[in-house]
């Protein structure tokens, strides 16, 4: 299997003479089986490899694993970056952890500007996924797990694994004298991925040996349904959900499956990445609201997220905030609602993202500040391709209560130029070209 599996990296991945692919690795034997197989790709294929790894700091020997990470990626010749978590907020264990690392993941991608993103999940992963979103509730894609591919706005995330075992990736560590960790906190009890482990997956192998390649044909099946409903729904969405407001006379028109679809596609746009903190208790929730005799009421989500029921409307907005829409002229002086300030200045030394300097002959005059709007998308400097705002505002840690705020500057034609304080747009220009507007933010 791993012998196909190599065989799938070198010749249907996509991976590309001299790519750059980052690696997430934790020192597990599944993932150090990842980087073993990678190191002999880049000799066969001159790839730049970049081992990611995220010190969790809830183990004595983390930092000793951080260390031989570090050593042996020096001795092998690949690049090593590393985070480690200092302090850990009050949330779910697991999703915060899963949080930090992709956003770890996702910066470093950029900064080495890689094509793949790689990690080591692999077929027992998957079948404890499923099952705790089974017991939990989710959506069809979440019932899905995860896929072997997962194509982002500027990279693709690769799960090469998905179709073999945790005790063939030991075999193969054991087989070809790589050494790795075992993290002993995957098997308390106290987490609930740790419980399936123990307990419920013992069974199931017992069963069938293969249960994996059983849970991989059902992943596989839910996500072509799920595309199908996808196409379907798109089709109807923007005439029923406009400028952030879902008519729900016309919601009701629709056949339940769509309909369902439609809240998890609004939902999906305002927590991204965060989405897997709703469920279907709070889904139930919102169809109350809407199928309820009361006019005027709000349903409370996560993340301080409030739905709201005006009549024949529904709204998503932040609680404690009354966010207006806003689209400005930006001429001398802009006051923001945020009690923030845009400025045109005659000449800055400052090249931070609180500070951009235009060409006039490249953007369409006037220029606008205004708040976010569902899909905005802007063309990073010196990046290629296009990345959501929204995930600029999560790569950044802005809450979500700060998002709705937070100001967006575009040109007369919605090219988005400057994300005040976070991002410049292609269109920025360096002191020593030509420009002929400044603008600072503060």
């Amino acid at each position: 299997m791993l012998n196909e599996i190599y065989d799938f990296l070198k010749n249907e991945s996509g991976i590309r003479y001299r790519d750059t692919v980052v690696l997430g690795i934790s020192g597990g034997p599944d993932s150090m089986a990842l980087l073993k197989m990678m190191l002999t790709l880049k000799e066969e294929m001159d790839l730049v490899i970049v081992v990611a790894h995220v010190n969790h700091n809830v183990r004595e020997e983390s930092n000793e694993e951080e260390a031989y990470l570090k050593n042996y990626c020096m001795e092998v010749g690949v690049i090593f970056e590393s985070i480690k978590i200092d302090n850990w907020g009050d949330d779910n264990f697991e999703n915060e952890a899963r949080t930090v690392r992709y956003n770890f993941f996702d910066k470093i991608v950029s900064e080495y500007d890689a094509k793949f993103l790689m990690t080591a999940h692999h077929g027992d992963d998957l079948i404890e996924t499923i099952l705790m979103r089974i017991v939990r509730g989710s959506t069809l894609k979440g019932y899905s797990g995860f896929s072997k591919f997962v194509y982002k706005d500027n990279y693709t995330i690769l799960r090469p694994f998905i179709s073999t075992t945790k005790s063939e990736l030991v075999k193969y560590c054991e087989e070809n004298n790589v050494k790795y960790f075992v993290d002993y906190t995957n098997y308390e009890d106290v987490h609930t991925r740790n419980r399936y482990r123990k307990y419920v997956l013992p069974f199931l192998k017992e069963e069938d040996a293969n249960v994996h390649l059983k849970f991989l044909k059902f992943s596989e099946t839910l996500l072509l349904y799920n595309s199908y409903i996808d196409r379907e729904m798109n089709q109807v969405i923007n005439k029923v959900f406009k400028d952030g407001k879902l008519s729900i006379s016309k919601f009701n028109t629709l056949e339940y499956l769509i309909k369902t679809k439609i809240i998890y596609s609004i939902l999906e746009k305002i927590y991204g990445d965060d989405l897997f903190i709703v469920s279907n208790t709070h889904v139930n929730l919102i169809f109350d609201l809407i199928n309820g005799s009361k006019v005027n009421s709000v349903v409370h989500l996560p993340n301080n997220v409030k739905v709201i029921r005006a009549y024949d409307e529904i709204s998503f907005s932040f609680d404690d905030e009354e966010v207006d829409m806003y689209e400005i002229e930006i001429h001398d002086v802009v006051n923001l609602p945020n009690g923030k300030n845009i400025v045109r200045v005659n000449e800055s030394d400052d090249t931070s993202n609180f500070t951009i300097r235009l060409n006039s002959d490249e953007v369409v005059l006037p220029l606008y500040v205004r708040t976010r709007r569902d899909g905005d998308k802007m063309q990073v400097k010196k990046m290629e391709g296009r990345k959501k705002v929204n995930s600029i505002f999560v790569d950044n840690k802005i809450s979500a209560k700060d998002r709705g705020v937070w100001p967006v500057v575009c040109d007369s034609e919605e090219n988005i130029v400057w994300i005040p304080g976070l991002k410049k747009s292609k269109f920025d220009r360096e002191i020593d070209e030509k420009y002929d507007i400044i603008l600072k933010y503060y």
